[in-house]
């Protein structure tokens, strides 16, 4: 069941406007238009670890996340059993439901992988937003490029061997939804996604995936529970994305 925290959290939203990564909506976002955003919603909207955000054809919302990492999958040959899936995570400071912006009844299953908090509009509230507030709309078209680009690297690189592609993908995630140790640098804690998840997104066999995990643990670089990962060296994974 969604639960919803009262307008005053919003304070602190504005407070933390500096940790939201520099290319999500928000991070592209002027600090005014930002503010202006927070006093437009009513309320954060908090939904439960594999709790579906209402992103069908009749929502007329659009979303941001504020904390926590979800799962969007597509079905480009129609839904059903054993059709392919494009499969995307996506976290903090980032725009869902973009598309309904011109397109109402678009949709796109958005599966929460852990406690995730959002914040709604209205598609007809965001879209007179953009026209009297050009920036914000420029916002949002700067966010999907980067997340356009940062797609391909990070998804779409299938010529890779799986360990690079593996450990590209959990620095993405540590850069998305990661929540920094803030005793130990270097050290960032993703929880949500399951090796499952990881595998369907990079189009790769279970075994892959565990497998370039367990090379990453070997060497010092992650610590692996249930759908939990602890980057124990972040710069040290990102050499690993290097295809050096």
């Amino acid at each position: 069941m969604t639960s919803v925290t009262t307008a005053y959290r919003l304070v602190d939203l504005l407070l933390s406007y500096e940790t939201v990564p520099d290319d999500s909506f928000v991070g592209h976002l002027p600090p005014s238009s930002w503010q202006t955003l927070l006093e437009a919603a009513p309320a954060i909207h908090t939904y439960a670890r594999d709790e579906l955000l209402p992103m069908t054809a009749e929502d007329r919302y659009v979303y941001i996340v504020t904390r926590g990492c979800v799962r969007q999958d597509r079905f480009p040959l129609g839904a059903g059993e054993g059709v392919p899936t494009i499969t995307r995570f996506r976290g903090v400071g980032q725009f869902l439901g973009e598309a309904k912006l011109i397109a109402p009844a678009s949709h796109v299953l958005t599966r929460c992988l852990s406690e995730t908090e959002v914040i709604r509009w209205r598609v007809r509230y965001m879209n007179v937003l953009h026209r009297r507030r050009p920036e914000v709309q420029l916002a949002l078209l700067r966010s999907l490029e980067d997340r356009n680009r940062s797609d391909e690297l990070v998804y779409s690189m299938t010529t890779r061997p799986p360990f690079e592609r593996v450990s590209r993908l959990i620095a993405h995630l540590a850069d998305i939804a990661g929540v920094p140790d803030p005793d130990t640098a270097g050290r960032t804690t993703i929880t949500g996604p399951s090796q499952r998840d990881m595998a369907a997104a990079l189009q790769l066999g279970i075994s892959s995936v565990e497998s370039a995990i367990r090379s990453l643990r070997y060497q010092g670089i992650l610590d692996a529970g249930y759908r939990k990962f602890t980057v124990l060296d972040l710069e040290g994974l990102r050499h690993f994305t290097t295809g050096a």
